[in-house]
């Protein structure tokens, strides 16, 4: 791993055009973990920590901190509002806003082949899921009405990052600095050793440890109702008779009081429920913390994958009982329908921005377990057309088939009729956008949002021609049994 660039180097990559240039600097840092290194250094609005855990056991080999975001991207009812610290420097109307963030990207030219780790810098955020109506002409009306009142898409520039290398014990400091400041080669390094001295002082802050609320723990309610879920999903069942549909992802959120520490479900969460995308993003009035099983899409160089998951059953008390429950998933010809439907939307979303004929099916219908639940997956890759960018991978794939349904836009017309409230965050994309341009999104699910001491949380079930409206019922609340039994947890604590 490249410790940091000389001055000498720096100049040349100057030279070369480049505007954004990666200081790095290498420490020991065995002592501590993500979460002290976050709270140390980066506990503060519009920062964010990202860890995954492979098969929702095993930690991820990097964990990465992003230091408060002075600039950021906040898109909502077409304006796009571009902020440094709370100043407005840009404000634009009508754009289409992925386009707009391309060229936004498209400013930056960094040098690359400097064996970073995958993301040291670049946008990171959320695009909810009602980004379709900058992509999908069909789905640009009004969409529901929502008292959470957050933007459509909030995406941070990270410039300076931490990333924990939980192998080696090593932590790099990634300073992107705009090479053309009066001396930003020294200014740079200054700050590198000032992060990594602010990093060594003393213990770790942990601001985990809760002030004793004299407050009764409080049971999170549907804001859809069971029985308005039931008459919908019987609704979606006569679409699909007539001919009008497929399978409609349809979902519910349900809230509660939450005026515990945000950061403390988090740390509860990757306990409970480790996932291959584990996130906590501050962004100063509203959190978005989750730990979702899967991706929407990544580009890595020229390889596009998506991972579809489709197909649920609860975990068993035992592993004789999980073997069981995998079985009957696997022979369920219902899940085993919309898995494969989704899974072909799955193929028909890569080819749209591959070469033709190097989309594959690497994983076929596997199973993977978590926490509360167990899912049916299935891996798609393809290779890049030339000429297409993270932004063109997002439209084609966005959102996932599993949150919504098939044929795709229909479906999407058909949740924004029944479903009570606009989703936001939930079942959107969360992750980043590297400097490098590479991409790596999660589909916004098993994720909460903490407002005005309220945490909401939003699950799906995907409901085809036999399904049966109880169970249906029954799956969304499994899938939100993660966030809730965390936020349980935490209170728990709290109360004590």
């Amino acid at each position: 791993m490249l410790s940091t660039i000389s001055k000498q180097e720096f100049d040349d990559f100057l030279e070369n055009g480049f505007n954004r240039i990666p200081l790095v600097l290498e420490c020991f840092a065995d002592l501590d973990t993500p979460l002290s290194v976050y709270s140390k250094l980066a506990n503060e609005r519009y920062s964010y920590l990202l860890e995954s855990a492979d098969g929702g056991k095993k930690y991820g080999r990097y964990s990465i901190i992003g230091l408060p975001a002075k600039v950021r991207i906040q898109i909502k009812k077409n304006t796009i509002t571009v902020f440094c610290e709370d100043k407005v420097t840009d404000e634009i109307f009508d754009q289409n806003p992925l386009d707009f963030i391309d060229e936004f990207m498209g400013q930056f030219k960094t040098p690359k082949n400097l064996d970073l780790p995958r993301f040291s810098g670049g946008l990171a955020g959320y695009f909810g899921y009602e980004t379709i109506q900058y992509i999908e002409p069909k789905l640009s009306k009004e969409f529901l009405k929502d008292k959470l009142d957050l933007p459509d898409i909030l995406l941070m520039l990270s410039d300076e990052v931490v990333v924990f290398d939980n192998v080696s014990g090593k932590l790099y400091f990634v300073n992107y600095v705009d090479a053309k400041m009066p001396n930003a080669y020294d200014v740079g390094m200054v700050r590198l050793k000032a992060l990594e001295k602010k990093l060594k002082q003393g213990p770790s802050p942990y601001p985990f440890e809760e002030n004793k609320f004299d407050d009764s723990l409080t049971e999170a309610k549907s804001e859809f109702g069971k029985e308005n879920f039931l008459k919908a999903v019987e609704k979606v069942k006569k679409y699909i008779f007539n001919g009008d549909i497929m399978q409609v992802v349809l979902s519910q959120r349900l809230s509660q009081t939450f005026k515990s520490n945000p950061l403390s479900l988090y740390r509860t969460l990757r306990n409970l429920n480790p996932s291959p995308y584990m996130y906590f993003y501050n962004m100063d009035d509203h959190y978005v913390v989750g730990a979702s099983p899967e991706i929407l899409v990544t580009l890595e160089g020229e390889k596009v994958t998506a991972r579809p998951i489709a197909g649920t059953r609860p975990r068993g008390k035992d592993e004789n009982e999980d073997v069981a429950l995998e079985k009957d998933l696997l022979q369920d010809p219902k899940e085993i329908a919309e898995h494969v439907q989704l899974m072909d939307l799955g193929r028909n979303d890569i080819g749209r921005v591959s070469e033709t004929s190097s989309v594959r099916v690497t994983d076929h219908m596997i199973i993977e377990r978590y926490s509360h639940v167990m899912h049916i997956v299935s891996n798609v890759e393809g290779k890049l057309k030339e000429n297409l960018s993270a932004m063109d991978v997002l439209k084609a794939t966005f959102p996932a088939g599993t949150v919504s349904g098939a044929p795709k836009v229909r479906a999407m017309e058909i949740i924004n009729e029944l479903e009570s409230t606009k989703r936001g965050v939930y079942s959107g994309a969360v992750g980043y956008i590297g400097f490098d341009g590479d991409m790596n999104v999660a589909i916004a699910i098993r994720t909460a949002v903490i407002k005005n001491q309220t945490l909401f949380v939003q699950a799906g079930a995907g409901i085809v021609s036999d399904s049966v409206p109880m169970n249906e019922w029954i799956e969304t609340q499994n899938k939100a049994k993660a966030i809730l039994k965390a936020a349980e947890l935490v209170q728990a604590r709290v109360a004590e």
